[in-house]
C-alpha cells in the first residue's frame, strides 16, 4: 500500500482521541485547545508551565544530502520514537510542520512512511490547524501596511528601493519570484518592484520558531527591519508602529500542534523553515515542549547536516538552552550509491564499489557531526532492494570510523523495525557529550561564513559579490556584524553546486548577498543560485491527487 493508504487504514480504526495520547505524558483536557478528535494545540499557560519542568535527554536526527532516491528522515524519526516508547522509554517527537510547496510540487506528504507516521496524515500535510494560513496573512499584511504607508505620505522616509520586507505564498510559483506591483495610477499604491517568498523561507517563520513565548515573539517581530531610509538608517516593524496588530495574527499559530503516530507516540509538529533557505528546525516551543513531557525528546533538522544539523547546533541550540545528548544521521544504501556515480535508474540493482565511493558523502557528515563532542550513530533506513552484502558493508564502513551503524527497516514494520536502532540510540545516551560550537558568538559574520564553509562544506575559500560586500559594509555600519549566520546553500551538495555529489574539496563558495534578520536574530547568507521561492516541477505532485465523492483523498504520498 501507499503512505496515504497505510494511513487512511490505521485512521479509520486506531487512532486514539487526542486527549489520550496528552494523558500518557501527563497532560489534560485543560491544557488542550481541541481541534477535533485527533488535533490539538497547547495552551499559553500549560506553556508557560512547561517551560521551567525538568528536561529529559534530545536526540538529533539528521541525513545526508538528499537525492532523488529518498533518505526518509522524518520516517526514522518516527519510527525510532515508536522503538523507544516499545523499550519502555518516555519517548516524545517534535517535527516541523509540512509546507504546501514541497507537498503541491516533487516531494509529495512530509508526514514519515509506511507504518512510521504521524496521523492524521491528511490534515497536517494539508491545511492542518491553519498556522502557515496565519504565518502567509501576517507576512502579507505586514507588507500591505509597509505599502500602504508609501502611499500615505511616507512619515519614515522609506526608500522603495531599498524595502527588505517580501510578500509570501505557501506553495511554490515562480511566476512571482520578481514582480512589479503598485500600476495603475496614483489610487493603487506606489509603483516599485518586489519579490515573493515561499512562506516557509519568510522572516515570521523564523521568528515564530525560534520565539520562546508571546512576549519574545512580540519583541522578535519589533525588531524585524523592513528596509532602510533614503539616508540609508534601518526601519523596524516597530517603526511602522504595527508590531502589535503582526503578533496578533500569529497568537494561535504560536502554540505547538498535538498529534500522534500510528504507534500513538506522541508528536508535537510545530513551524516549518526550509533548511536550504532558512534554519531548518521546528520551533524552540515545541522542542522545549517535548523536553518536559518526554525522558527523550526526538526532533530533526531538515536536509543534510551541513544545512539543519550545523543550524541546529549553532542557531537554535543557544536559543533553546540545550544542546543534542545525541546525533543520528539518516543514510540509505541507495543513496550513497547514487553519491558514487549510479543512475537513478539502477539504484535498484546491487553495487558495493559505488556505494564504498558513496560513503564519502556519509564520511563527511559524521566528521562533522562528531566535531561537535556529541555521539553519534547512524541509522540506515532500509529498502527493499538493499542487498545483505551492501548493509553490511555500511556497517563496516561505519565502524571503521567508530561509530555503530544500524538496519531500520521502520517503513516496513514501525517501531519493531526500530528496536535495534533505540538499543543504539539508549547506549549511545550513557555516552558523554561535550558540546563545543562551530564559531565563537563574538566572531565577524564573514569568520562565521569561512568557518563553515572550510570545515563543514569542506571548501577552500569564500567570494563575495559586489551586492553581498556592500551588504556587508551595511550590517557592519548598523553593528550587527556578530549575529550567528545561516547559510542559505542548495541542499543536495556540500558545495554551491547541486551536480558536485559525495564529497567535493577544495571549492569556492560563492556569497551573492547578505540580510540582515534581526527578528530571526541572524544573518543570511545567500549563496550560488538557490532560491527563496521555489518553482513547481514538469510532473508536480499535485497531478496525481484527489478526492471522491466521500472526501477521501488520494496520491497524497
Amino acid at each position: 500500500m501507499s503512505d496515504i493508504e497505510i494511513a487512511q487504514a490505521n485512521e479509520a480504526h486506531d487512532m486514539l482521541p487526542i486527549t489520550k495520547v496528552a494523558e500518557s505524558v501527563g497532560l489534560t483536557a485543560a491544557d488542550l485547545e481541541l481541534y477535533g478528535n485527533y488535533k490539538a494545540k497547547l495552551s499559553i499557560p500549560t506553556l508557560r508551565r512547561l517551560r521551567h519542568a525538568p528536561q529529559g535527554k534530545l536526540v538529533l536526527v539528521t541525513s545526508i544530502n538528499p537525492t532523488p532516491a529518498g533518505e526518509g528522515k522524518s520516517t526514522v524519526t518516527i519510527g525510532l520514537g515508536d522503538a523507544l516508547r516499545l523499550r519502555g522509554q518516555k519517548a516524545v517527537i517534535a517535527l516541523r510542520e509540512p509546507s504546501l510547496g514541497p507537498v503541491m510540487g516533487m516531494k509529495g506528504g512530509a508526514t514519515g512512511g509506511g507504518y512510521s507516521q504521524v496521523v492524521p496524515m491528511e490534515d497536517i500535510n494539508l491545511h492542518f490547524t491553519g498556522d502557515m494560513h496565519a504565518l502567509t496573512t501576517a507576512v502579507d499584511t505586514l507588507a500591505a501596511l509597509i505599502d500602504n504607508h508609501l502611499q500615505q505620505g511616507n512619515a519614515l522616509n522609506l526608500d522603495p528601493r531599498r524595502l527588505l520586507w517580501r510578500r509570501a505564498l505557501d506553495i511554490n510559483d515562480r511566476a512571482l519570484r520578481h514582480v512589479v506591483i503598485g500600476l495603475g495610477g496614483h489610487a493603487n499604491g506606489v509603483p516599485r518592484e518586489t519579490e515573493f517568498d515561499i512562506t516557509v523561507a519568510s522572516e515570521l517563520m523564523a521568528v515564530l520558531c525560534l520565539a520562546e513565548d508571546l512576549a519574545d515573539l512580540k519583541a522578535r517581530i519589533g525588531r524585524i527591519v523592513i528596509g532602510y531610509t533614503y539616508d540609508r538608517a534601518p526601519v523596524t516593524v516597530a517603526d511602522l508602529g504595527v508590531t502589535g496588530a503582526i503578533a496578533m495574527l500569529l497568537k494561535d499559530a504560536s502554540k505547538p500542534n498535538l498529534v500522534q503516530t500510528l504507534a500513538h507516540t506522541p508528536t508535537l509538529i510545530h513551524g516549518g523553515p526550509f533548511a536550504n533557505i532558512a534554519h531548518g528546525c521546528n520551533s524552540v516551543l515545541a522542542t522545549r515542549t517535548a523536553l518536559a513531557l518526554g525522558d527523550i525528546a526526538l526532533t530533526e533538522a531538515g536536509f543534510g547536516a551541513d544545512l539543519g544539523a550545523e543550524k541546529f547546533m549553532d542557531i537554535k541550540a543557544p536559543v533553546l538552552g540545550k544542546t543534542p545528548d545525541a546525533v543520528v544521521i539518516v543514510a540509505t544504501v541507495r543513496a550513497l550509491k547514487y553519491n558514487g556515480g549510479v543512475k537513478l535508474a539502477d539504484l535498484t540493482t546491487e553495487n558495493r564499489t559505488a556505494l564504498a565511493e558513496g560513503f564519502a558523502n556519509l564520511r563527511r557528515h559524521i566528521a562533522n557531526m562528531q566535531r561537535y563532542g556529541v555521539p553519534v550513530l547512524v541509522a540506515i533506513n532500509h529498502f527493499v532492494s538493499d542487498t545483505p552484502a551492501e548493509i553490511a558493508d555500511l556497517i563496516a564502513l561505519c565502524e571503521s570510523m567508530g561509530v555503530t551503524a544500524v538496519d531500520a527497516p521502520v517503513w516496513a514494520d514501525g517501531g519493531q523495525g526500530g528496536l535495534a536502532l533505540a538499543d543504539a540510540v539508549l547506549a549511545a545516551l550513557q555516552q558523554p557529550a561535550h558540546f563545543t560550537p562551530l564559531y565563537a558568538q563574538a566572531t565577524t559574520a564573514t569568520e562565521k561564513i569561512e568557518t563553515i564553509v572550510t570545515e563543514i562544506y569542506g571548501g577552500r575559500n569564500v567570494t563575495y559579490t559586489k551586492e553581498a560586500q556592500t551588504a556587508l559594509r551595511t550590517i557592519r555600519r548598523n553593528g550587527w556584524d556578530q549575529l550567528p549566520v545561516c547559510i542559505a546553500k542548495t541542499q543536495y551538495s556540500f558545495s554551491d553546486d547541486a551536480k558536485a555529489l559525495g564529497a567535493p574539496n577544495d571549492f569556492t563558495i560563492t556569497v551573492r548577498d547578505v540580510i540582515p534578520k534581526l527578528g530571526a536574530g541572524f544573518l543570511v547568507v545567500m549563496t550560488g543560485t538557490v532560491l527563496t521561492m521555489p518553482g513547481l516541477p514538469k510532473v508536480p505532485a499535485a497531478e496525481r491527487m484527489d478526492v471522491d465523492e466521500n472526501g477521501k483523498i488520494s496520491g497524497l504520498f
